[in-house]
């Protein structure tokens, strides 16, 4: 909704596909059409037949390696190509591509059966390789509960493969950053608070980060740019989740979108750069002016969701949005059933305010 509504603004006529019309981006869009995102010739032939001039997503990890595929075969529009996109959904192949001797890497394993041995020590972090929003993703501390956590995600695993990594116990950070030519021109990092009863889950971005250290932030750039070069991220839009241990940034996930929490606009608030009309005007017509508006002095904001359990019914009355909030938003209208994705604790909304 949010990148359907900005391309409006600048004059663009937007079209929509999913499986099912039941976002909010459908109600705001142009054109909306029911074809599943993984169609790829449905997608084709609906671009050809509407004389679409870009295909894009803004932040699902399934949908970017779809686009670059597209983009690639139509000569539209791209920032990368569909291997990078493909390399960065998998976070096998991430971590295989990043290599062993990757400063800001992690120990890992790839788990294709239950009775595979286990060569790393708990506690660990399991996920699938391939899924998104948190979904199967466990921290575990014995034999007992790595096995329930290997079931668990293989569940959502496309692949079948499951992930094993070490687990870094430090505070988490996000990393947002926009390339040109291979070098970062942007970068903010911001501290990443989750729900402490949710490994992983998101509860709330606040910047700029008050747990980097200066020498830290140095040593993040690197690491995000060198990560960038060998996962062949060249131009737009980088978004990674990292940790710290010992004051060591690592690298949970990284890939080459904007990310799902409405960031940018946190970061407009707070840096004077709106990265989604950014990423919109590099592509359509390589203008770059919009890195001129950063504002060095960056102002502390807030981003904090609404979650609720799935299943149940929305009451917007029950959350408060305080009264130095600049944006709120809710997913849901009273009364409508909260769909499960994480299967734990859904967004719901979520608001913007200063600190």
């Amino acid at each position: 909704m949010d990148a359907i509504i900005e391309l409006k603004k600048m004059g663009y006529e937007t079209y929509a596909c999913a499986m099912a019309k039941d976002g909010p981006g459908a109600d705001v869009v142009d054109h909306f059409c029911e074809i599943n995102i993984l169609d790829i010739e449905g997608i084709i032939n609906y671009i050809k037949e509407n004389q679409i001039s870009l295909v894009y997503s803004v932040g699902s990890d399934l949908a970017i390696p779809v686009a670059s595929s597209i983009s690639e075969k139509l000569k539209l529009p791209y920032f990368v190509s569909e291997k990078t996109a493909r390399i960065c959904n998998n976070k096998d192949l991430m971590r295989e591509t990043l290599g062993d001797e990757f400063v800001g890497n992690v120990k890992f394993q790839v788990i294709t059966n239950e009775k595979d041995k286990l060569n790393l020590e708990f506690p660990v972090i399991v996920k699938p390789a391939d899924s998104q929003g948190q979904r199967g993703v466990k921290l575990v501390g014995n034999l007992e509960e790595y096995l329930e956590a290997y079931r668990l995600a293989k569940k959502y695993s496309r692949s079948g493969l499951v992930i094993v990594e070490q687990y870094i116990s430090g505070p988490e950070i996000s990393v947002n950053g926009y390339l040109v030519e291979g070098n970062l021109q942007f970068i903010v990092a911001s501290d990443r608070e989750t729900w402490p009863e949710y490994t992983g889950l998101i509860h709330k971005h606040i910047v700029p980060s008050v747990n980097l250290s200066s020498q830290s932030l140095i040593e993040l750039r690197s690491i995000i740019e060198s990560a960038c070069n060998k996962l062949e991220i060249y131009n737009g839009p980088v978004y990674a989740q990292m940790k710290l241990e010992k004051d060591k940034p690592y690298i949970i996930e990284i890939t080459p979108r904007l990310d799902g929490c409405h960031m940018w606009a946190l970061l407009q608030y707070s840096t004077g750069i709106n990265l989604l009309r950014l990423t919109f005007q590099h592509l359509l017509t390589s203008d770059l002016s919009e890195l001129n508006k950063f504002n060095p002095r960056v102002k502390n904001m807030e981003l904090e969701f609404f979650c609720q359990e799935p299943n149940t019914v929305m009451k917007q009355e029950e959350f408060h949005v305080p009264s130095n909030a600049v944006k709120h938003f809710f997913y849901y209208k009273d009364g409508e059933i909260i769909r499960s994705v994480n299967g734990k604790f859904e967004k719901v909304g979520y608001y913007i305010k200063n600190i």
